[in-house]
Formats: C-alpha cells, structure tokens, sequence
C-alpha cells in the first residue's frame, strides 16, 4: 500500500505508533521512527524505545532510522522532517501521533499541565506538519494523519488540556485538507481505542472497572495501524478532511459539527423567550445527543 514511500510516525517508541510504523514498513515504507523516550507525563527521555523498533524493522528486512528529537519544539520538529529528507530523499507522510497526559481535575489543573500537553498534542501536530508542507507542497502530495480522541470529540473527566488539545488537531487537520488540497496533499484524523500506556492509569479498584479495562484491553493498537497505512497510501487520495475511529474490527467515519435543530422567530428572540420556547423545543435534541453517546459507550482514549 506505501512501497517506496517515505514516513514519518511520532512517538512510535511504544503503543499505537510503534504498531504504525511497524505496519507502515510491513507495507513498504520506509519509516522515521520518532520518539524521546519520555515518561507518560513527559519527563525524562531515552533514545532506546526508538531505536527498538527500528531494530525490529530491520531485522524483518525493512528500511528505518531512529529521531528522538521532540514534537514539542519548532525547531526540533522541523529536525523530525529533515531526518526522513536526509535520510531517504524524501518525505510522503506524517503519522502525528506523539502525546503526554497530565491529567487534573479543571479547577485544580496548573498553568504547566495545560501547556504541556498542548504543546506535545496540538503544538506538535502544527510543527511537523508545517515543517513537512513545504516538501509536500514542491512535490504536490502528501498525506498528514492525526490522533485524536473521543475525549475531545465527546468528552472526558479530568481531562481538559487533553480533550482541548485532541479537538483543536481536528480543527488543524480541517484547516490543512481545505488550505492544501490544490496541491494534492491530504489531512485526515483518526480516535482511536486500544490500550495503550496512554489509558493504563485507569481505575481498577471496583468489579466493574476490573471489567471496563479487560474490554479495552481487547481492542489492541495494531487493530488502528490498518487505517493509518491506508490513509497514507494513494488508494486514500480523494478522502481528505475527515475524523475516523477504529474500535477493534469496527472502523466508524466520524460526523462533522453540525446543527441538529434549529428555530426561527420573525420578531426576533428575548433571553425570556429563549427561555420559554427555544430551550423546551430544544431540549428533545439535547436528550438524543447525550443518548447516543451513552448508547455507544465510547471510553476515550
């Protein structure tokens, strides 16, 4: 599906992008492995989880080179690009995957826990995929897929920073699909669910956690490797702008914000009458939505 393709897959070191870049070279890539090495909340850094599974490429007969420099820099990400560049002439592809947690309670959160996780997140998916636009651009193709979550699309306790960071890559992926589909190059996003590190943290204390987490558990990260290598490769070139979830063997196309309902009043709306005739006609769709987010029990990841 990519022969001969050149990509770039961050944080691959461990969890859903190593299976990326795992799949990516299985199909013929040759493939960037980045990561830092770094703790879940950020901290520290090793080139060693890199440098694994670049050894596991190899040693399966594929093509791949290590980069431990950060998402999280400007200048270090464009280092991410020149790398794939450098190293095999080219680049087709960026996998923005790369992610930290610092999860708080809103009210509690710090200034430091909301910036870093944007700046990994959201910050890290512009830096790559700005450094790689300019190649994109002169060679008019390219493919960008982003990892969000249903913590940004639906919601989740605790996790703010997170959830703002995940539904602002989709807003940036929207952006990229209408400002560079004249020069062929394409921005997809994909939620996710498979466990991960990213999830490990979850309670296990109660019989019904024990068994929330062996459900998820399941759903493992090469089962969203398939979708990625496909959203790199030419088979995917007239799906552009789009939100996908993988689940286990179910794959689901995300729908885009939309209105549900609307009302109209000729002389035009008071906060009182908001109150009295928009809000009741409004509530019924209010219960749908929150219904069908119960009904499909997403847990976020």
């Amino acid at each position: 599906m990519v022969e001969g393709k050149v990509v770039v897959v961050t944080g691959a070191g461990g969890g859903i992008g190593r299976d990326i870049a795992l799949a990516m070279a299985a199909h013929g890539a040759k493939v960037v492995v980045n990561d830092i090495g770094a703790a879940l909340d950020g901290a520290g850094g090793s080139a060693g989880p890199a440098q694994q599974v670049v050894d596991e490429i190899r040693a399966g007969g594929g093509q791949a080179v290590p980069s431990t420099d950060s998402v999280a820099d400007a200048a270090s990400a464009a280092r991410i690009v020149e790398c794939a560049v450098e190293s095999f002439g080219r680049i087709d592809a960026v996998v923005n995957n790369a992610g930290i947690l610092r999860d708080r309670f809103f009210h509690k959160m710090s200034v430091d826990e909301w910036d870093s996780v944007l700046k990994v997140h959201l910050y890290g998916a512009y830096f790559t995929s700005r450094a790689a636009a300019t190649h994109f651009k002169e060679q008019e193709s390219g493919a960008l897929v982003h990892m969000t979550s249903t913590s940004g699309l639906i919601g989740n306790f605790g996790q703010a920073n997170y959830a703002a960071a995940k539904l602002g890559i989709v807003a940036l992926s929207k952006s990229i699909a209408l400002d560079m589909q004249k020069f062929n190059v394409r921005s997809n996003c994909i939620a996710p669910f498979a466990w991960s590190r990213m999830i490990g943290a979850i309670p296990t204390d109660t019989d019904e956690q024990r068994a929330r987490v062996d459900k998820i558990k399941q759903m493992t990260p090469a089962k969203v490797a398939p979708l990625a290598v496909y959203l790199a490769s030419d088979a995917a070139a007239a799906v552009n702008g789009q939100i996908f979830s993988v689940r286990n063997n179910e794959i689901s196309l995300i729908s885009q914000p939309r209105p549900v309902r609307s009302i109209h009043r000729s002389e035009g709306w008071t906060p009182q009458s908001i109150a009295e005739h928009a809000m009741p006609a409004m509530r019924a769709s209010f219960f749908d939505l929150d219904r069908s987010a119960d009904v499909f029990s997403w847990d976020p990841v």
